[in-house]
């Protein structure tokens, strides 16, 4: 298995790049290159996010990117005159959608992909889901649910006002902002989970646990000495002060032998 996601991650990566724009969107450039750096991950398509209006066959019950015309798309925010300039080009009708970011990842093992699926939930990507084809790949599909889509006209003919695409562009950028927000979010506990989960396998102890284990034992140990030589100089202060007070030497012998055995003990 670990050949096969080997083989498959090195074709993915060798490939050139099929989507409309042929590379992968500045925004999320540095989250691609994080996923496709690990060992565990690959990316296998994305998009960081953008505001289209696309023109559609009026008896098409479902908006199909193979059947539609793209008058405007942008994966920054946009103004009401990119709009309007994108609607004079209709012909059928157009439709204003915003697309929040999306990611599809293929994971070495089950594990993983519950990693990845974990770090998008907390990171506000609540319709993500994980998914494991026939053929055995793993795929975790990182997607939100804040999308946009308004009907703006019907065959050729503008069916609202200026001042109502003036509004929906605000809130087209609305929703243009809060996905970057989770973009970083995303990154951001991606960084975090990654790290945790190679400190886990190298069985890396805690910085701040080693160092309060490597230094109590020396300031232990200093004290222990310091209490030793306090006691020793007591005793000898204490076997100086008998001799001076002692006019013969009967007994001062026994009590400085039994202060060496004493110094001897400790």
């Amino acid at each position: 298995m670990n050949k096969t996601f080997s083989q498959w991650k090195k074709q993915c990566l060798n490939k050139l790049d099929s989507s409309k724009k042929g590379s992968v969107d500045q925004d999320i450039e540095h989250v691609v290159s994080l996923l496709n750096s690990c060992e565990e991950y690959f990316t296998t398509s994305s998009c960081s996010g953008r505001i289209i209006l696309i023109d559609v066959c009026p008896e098409s019950s479902d908006v199909q990117k193979q059947n539609c015309i793209w008058l405007f798309v942008s994966h920054q925010k946009c103004t009401s005159d990119d709009l309007m300039s994108g609607l004079a080009k209709s012909i059928r009708d157009v439709v204003l959608k915003f697309e929040p970011f999306v990611l599809h990842v293929q994971c070495r093992r089950l594990e993983d992909a519950q990693l990845m699926h974990s770090v998008a939930i907390n990171s506000g990507f609540r319709n993500s889901g994980l998914t494991v084809s026939k053929t055995g790949k793993i795929i975790t599909a990182v997607r939100s649910t804040h999308g946009l889509e308004v009907p703006l006209s019907h065959h050729g003919k503008l069916l609202v006002g200026h001042e109502y695409i003036h509004f929906l562009t605000q809130i087209a950028n609305q929703k243009m902002e809060e996905n970057l927000r989770r973009i970083h979010r995303f990154y951001q506990n991606l960084q975090s989970a990654l790290t945790t989960e190679k400190l886990h396998k190298l069985r890396l102890p805690d910085p701040s646990s080693s160092q309060e284990l490597k230094y109590p034992p020396k300031r232990l140990e200093t004290e222990k000495e310091e209490k030793n030589k306090t006691s020793v100089y007591k005793r000898r202060r204490k076997r100086e002060h008998h001799q001076t007070d002692c006019c013969h030497g009967d007994g001062s012998s026994s009590v400085e032998e039994l202060d060496e055995f004493l110094d001897l003990l400790t």
